[in-house]
């Protein structure tokens, strides 16, 4: 059995001060290695990687090809058994990693699976990107267990059963490598947000189970790259929720026609709150799905 932990880096030097440690200290398991992927940084961040962190291997690209295709990219470069997908903003402490492969091997229908993932600020709290395993409602929507909208909750062991999912969080996935290169991987279009949600309905699609663990806990950052309220943010949730219901549902058009309205409602919601550009970004993450839902 082998792996590999593969962490995308952009300008992030001191996130790597400060999370990487814990991921080499804690991932002394035969037959892996830990890949940090940067995505054309114009920090210092090589030079921290050659310089202060020698045991691990780094694959420069040459320019920042987002979430998506910065880890196409570096798994392309890997035939390891199994990858993970974690973020550089993650600490792993002891025993984080062989609850997830042990799962893997001994359940050969799925194809990926998540720990809990705890707040590193609040540590007794789940974090939003991912909490104790992903689900979508009807209309599409993705939310958590251990999270709603914006509320967390503080773990009590409330979610300590191993549970099936729709979708594994992208902030620390493990996934079968053979099967997130056939299912065509994370989709570059996205560039970044939902991408993981993508990728997992369309491994459910194929036929492939989801899985939450709770005897593997990580801790979170969050917002690492974008801020909860960036605008930016709003843009590419809205435009990739809506590429993602229209590529992998298989009836999309009732839900597409409801989420219209409901797309524009929550523009309304942003500009009666004063937050003009977060309504600006649902217009353009509409105008855009427009535009690209025909690639599909």
């Amino acid at each position: 059995m082998t792996c590999s932990i593969i962490i995308l880096n952009w300008n992030g030097a001191e996130m790597l001060r400060t999370y990487l440690p814990s991921v080499i200290a804690h991932t002394a398991i035969p037959g892996c290695d830990i890949i940090v992927a940067d995505n054309g940084s114009t920090d210092n961040s090589l030079e921290v990687l050659q310089t202060e962190f020698p045991s691990v291997r780094v694959i420069a690209l040459d320019q920042n090809y987002g979430f998506a295709e910065g880890y196409n990219r570096a798994l392309a470069q890997t035939d390891a058994d199994y990858t993970v997908l974690l973020n550089s903003d993650v600490e792993t402490p002891e025993g984080w990693l062989p609850p997830l492969l042990d799962y893997l091997e001994t359940h050969p229908d799925t194809a990926a699976v998540q720990p809990k993932i705890r707040s590193w600020r609040n540590r007794t709290y789940f974090e939003h990107a991912g909490a104790a395993g992903g689900y979508l409602n009807a209309l599409g929507y993705p939310y958590c267990r251990g999270r709603i909208l914006w509320h967390v909750e503080e773990d009590k062991g409330q979610y300590d059963t191993t549970a099936e999912v729709d979708w594994t969080s992208g902030a620390c996935m493990c996934v079968r490598t053979s099967v997130y290169k056939e299912c065509g991987g994370l989709d570059a279009a996205f560039f970044a947000h939902m991408e993981e949600i993508d990728l997992c309905w369309r491994m459910r699609n194929a036929g492939w189970h989801m899985a939450c663990l709770p005897q593997s806990v990580v801790y979170h950052l969050g917002g690492g790259s974008l801020h909860y309220d960036s605008p930016r943010k709003t843009y590419l949730n809205h435009r990739n929720n809506l590429l993602m219901i229209a590529k992998n549902k298989k009836h999309p058009f009732g839900v597409l026609f409801v989420r219209f309205f409901l797309d524009y409602a929550a523009a309304l919601f942003y500009l009666l709150q004063g937050r003009f550009a977060a309504c600006k970004a649902v217009f353009q993450a509409r105008r855009d799905y427009r535009k690209m839902k025909s690639e599909y």
